[in-house]
This record gives structure tokens, C-alpha cells and sequence, in this order.
């Protein structure tokens, strides 16, 4: 965690593990996978992992690292106070992986984009909502 003094600002930065369930018949070996997370269209931070692979029909962890700027956070304390005051707080994400699926014996080259509009519930701090559609 940073602190800056003029201006006033705070960055945190994270060392994350995500528990990935694959009920699918394909792997996903991946070489990168950037995530943005934007709150009312300002970006609040990324998520970056190094290379990895998520099992088939399995579960696999992703280690990443999660980048937050505090500065836009505090521009937009005020909205943020209202949705927590709603209960119920929106996110959009926009995910970005290079890789290649393993179906049977063979690798498949991926790359692809996907966006993401997820409202957490405030009071429990589970996801209420999540649309997710091809960027």
C-alpha cells in the first residue's frame, strides 16, 4: 500500500488467489489474462495473472495480482455511498486472455474478450447479478 501526499491519493496492490470451477470438457491453458474493473465508467484498478492452465472438469486456482488506484476511488465516494446505502453496488469488468484450449489431444489458440456488468450486494458481499456478453 502506497499513500501520496499531493495530491492526496492511495494505491493498493494485492496478491490474490481465485478458486476457478470448470465444468466444462476442454482445459484452458492461458499465457495471459488482464482484468479491468471500472466503477460508473471510471476505472478503479486491474487484475493481472502470469501464465496458468484451469483443469477440465475440475478446479484450478489463478494466482494474480489486483491493482486498485485510490485516487478514482475517492472522485466517486459519493455515488459509492449512495449504492452501499441501496444495497447493492455495480461493476463492470472487462477481461482479456491469451491462451489455447485443450480439447482431446489437441491445443486450440484462443484469444478473447469478455465484458462483464456485476452488482454486488452490499450487505452480504456476494454477487447479486452478473451479464456477461463478448466485447
Amino acid at each position: 500500500m502506497k499513500v501520496h501526499a499531493a495530491p492526496i491519493s492511495l494505491d493498493i496492490e494485492l496478491a490474490v488467489r481465485i478458486k476457478v470451477r470448470n465444468p466444462d470438457v476442454y482445459s484452458l491453458n492461458y499465457e495471459s489474462l488482464n482484468v479491468t474493473v471500472e466503477y460508473r465508467g471510471e476505472q478503479l484498478g486491474f487484475v493481472t495473472s502470469d501464465d496458468g492452465s484451469v483443469k477440465a472438469f475440475g478446479t484450478s486456482y489463478v494466482d494474480a495480482t489486483l491493482v486498485l488506484n485510490g485516487a478514482e476511488v475517492i472522485s466517486e465516494s459519493i455515488h459509492l455511498i449512495e449504492d452501499l446505502i441501496k444495497g447493492s453496488v455495480p461493476f463492470t469488468t472487462t477481461s482479456e486472455i491469451r491462451g489455447s484450449l485443450g480439447i482431446l489431444l489437441f491445443n486450440l489458440p484462443i484469444a478473447a474478450t469478455l465484458s462483464c456488468e456485476v452488482v454486488v450486494d452490499a450487505h452480504n458481499q456476494t454477487i447479486e447479478r452478473q451479464d456477461c456478453y463478448p466485447a
